[in-house]
């Protein structure tokens, strides 16, 4: 008695041994992405997709991580709006870890298709690649400085004169009643000695009259800064370091 196995039976009634057509009807589709049944399927492959390209160009030479160019990428909230999912901040910020480090890759021998996969990561406009243009004196002589503080800011024409000060079209003890706010508007002519130097003509608005004094001081020493560039140290040390503290908002507390 001979014993055939199925596999040997199944050979057997087949022409060839060719195995039957599939059934179709009990076929399945296979997804094309293989993170299709996770949550987040296209930030995974995008993941994936990146860390795929850092072992691939990890050998590459690279920049100090000061020297790497600048590159302004897009926040959570734009990448979420990008790909249509709930992405959460501390798994966007892998793909931000992974993006740092392709961007140190040396730009000479960046290659073409890690540069297209970058892209879709920065923003629309990249604010550090905007230049700021020199401030200079207009042919009528005058120099031109914007200062804020708070809620306020200020305009500030500078030009040679006798020391004329108006704000707003009016002298200054009109728009400003407290000694210490006057003090404080004109404290960079006086800091450098230059109060019958310039004449100052001003525009302010917003906040209340602190506010606006100390907004006028940081418009009038930067417009002293473009008539006399060397006065910055001088700046900087009579104004307490005021220079560097423009455009500072200031919440109320809430009770309860």
């Amino acid at each position: 008695m001979s014993y055939t196995s199925p596999s040997t039976k199944s050979k057997a009634s087949t022409p060839s041994g060719n195995l039957p057509p599939p059934n179709i009807h009990n076929a399945r589709v296979i997804p094309a992405s293989p993170s299709y049944f996770s949550g987040r399927p296209e930030f995974t492959d995008n993941l994936l997709n990146l860390q795929a390209l850092l072992r691939k160009y990890q050998t590459l030479p690279t920049v100090a991580p000061g020297q790497a160019p600048r590159v302004a990428w897009r926040t959570v909230s734009q990448y979420r709006l990008l790909v249509g999912e709930p992405v959460r901040a501390s798994r966007y910020h892998q793909v931000i870890e992974v993006l740092k480090r392709l961007n140190q890759i040396h730009p000479a021998v960046m290659p073409p298709d890690l540069q297209d996969a970058m892209q879709i990561y920065k923003r629309d406009v990249n604010p550090y690649a905007v230049v700021k243009q020199p401030a200079v004196v207009d042919e009528d002589g005058r120099a031109c400085g914007i200062g804020r503080r708070k809620s306020s800011s200020a305009k500030v024409y500078l030009v040679h004169g006798e020391g004329e000060v108006l704000v707003n079209g009016k002298s200054i003890n009109n728009i400003f009643g407290r000694i210490h706010d006057r003090e404080s508007a004109l404290w960079a002519l006086k800091a450098t000695n230059r109060m019958d130097k310039y004449n100052v003509w001003a525009l302010v608005s917003g906040g209340g009259t602190t506010g606006q004094a100390e907004a006028l001081t940081l418009g009038t020493a930067k417009a002293l800064m473009v008539h006399e560039p060397d006065l910055k140290p001088a700046l900087r040390r009579g104004t307490c370091g005021l220079l560097c503290c423009e455009d500072v908002s200031f919440v109320r507390g809430t009770r309860g």
